[in-house]
């Protein structure tokens, strides 16, 4: 399969000279706003950008178009980075709660929620204490974290304390939903600023004894902060022993990696595994290559919502097929 980049709605195959294409690592990056709409079956991976699903003239779906049902429904949602007030965006607590508002306005409530790290900027328990008080008003059962590097400046203590309760070692902690066996992992602990993602032997050991009662068949969703496959490894944008893992996630035939860190949503199918980062509900960050570092990217008010956003995944039980769509906060003009 040819890779391609999206951009502003756009695809360009051909990207020499950025280090993008000729890595051949991306099947796909939802940039600059685009909500995309991906449904799996069989292995095949099917992708419909949102704004071509749009009738301009009522501003509703077009006619004929088929939405998938499901049997249930989560959102993720990555890097909400309370404390931060830097000129990328001095009111990161209103991004998140635009991003609450967009979840309550589904037609159904999700299942739970994830949030994928970095919850806070500084792992002050101030920073905590004001996204549990946004994260009350959203209407769904529960909801399920994993740690940034930014949440654990102290070791992890405090965020330990608050979010886990019947985790194991670092954080990592397991659960099944309507058929579906989810699994957060913890990579960020051993991590250093600019350096890869790491699991280690211990959790690497929990991971294989937690997936042996499960069948080739069950479907598996893994969530982490870093991504874990390789990104862009020059600016820690990967995981230092992600293989280890993986290798024990390739005998099933649905797995689903959804991961945070990177502040954009970028995809990639490798056999029955799709990788999935999501935005950040803070600010953007570069692509991959594109500038002489990560951080936060500064961009024009009017363009910073419809950089942010949220995850939804809609579960078909019979097809064990996941359909996972990406919103931003605000839809761009093209």
């Amino acid at each position: 399969m040819k890779n391609h980049f999206h951009h502003d709605h756009e695809h360009t195959h051909d990207l020499n000279g950025d280090g993008i294409d000729r890595r051949g690592f991306l099947e796909c990056m939802a940039w600059a706003g685009t909500g995309v709409l991906w449904m799996m079956s069989g292995g095949i991976l099917k992708s419909y950008g949102m704004s071509q699903m749009i009738d301009r003239a009522t501003g509703g779906l077009k006619s004929g178009l088929v939405i998938p049902k499901s049997d249930f429904s989560f959102v993720q949602i990555s890097d909400s980075h309370i404390g931060f007030n830097k000129a990328a965006n001095p009111d990161v607590v209103g991004t998140l709660q635009a991003t609450i508002a967009k979840i309550n306005a589904m037609p159904s409530a999700p299942s739970f929620v994830l949030h994928t790290g970095d919850l806070s900027h500084l792992a002050q328990a101030d920073e905590f204490d004001t996204l549990e008080q946004s994260l009350k008003s959203v209407k769904t059962d529960k909801i399920f974290y994993v740690p940034g590097e930014h949440d654990v400046t102290d070791n992890g203590k405090l965020y330990l304390e608050r979010y886990g309760k019947g985790t194991k070692g670092d954080g990592w902690y397991s659960f099944d939903s309507n058929g579906v066996h989810f699994v957060g992992l913890v990579n960020v602990t051993n991590h250093v600023d600019g350096g890869l993602g790491y699991l280690g032997p211990d959790q690497l050991k929990w991971l294989a004894d937690d997936l042996k009662a499960y069948s080739n068949s069950t479907p598996i969703v893994v969530f982490a902060h870093i991504p874990l496959w390789a990104i862009y490894p020059q600016w820690g944008w990967g995981t230092q022993d992600s293989e280890a893992a993986l290798a024990l996630l390739r005998r099933f035939g649905s797995v689903s990696v959804l991961n945070g860190h990177i502040h954009q949503t970028i995809q990639k199918v490798e056999g029955n595994i799709t990788f999935h980062t999501a935005n950040s509900t803070a600010f953007p960050q570069p692509a991959p290559g594109s500038a002489p570092s990560p951080g936060p990217m500064k961009v024009p008010a009017e363009k910073l919502r419809g950089l942010l956003g949220l995850t939804s995944v809609n579960y078909l039980e019979h097809n064990h097929t996941l359909a996972i769509t990406d919103t931003p906060l605000i839809k761009l003009d093209n």
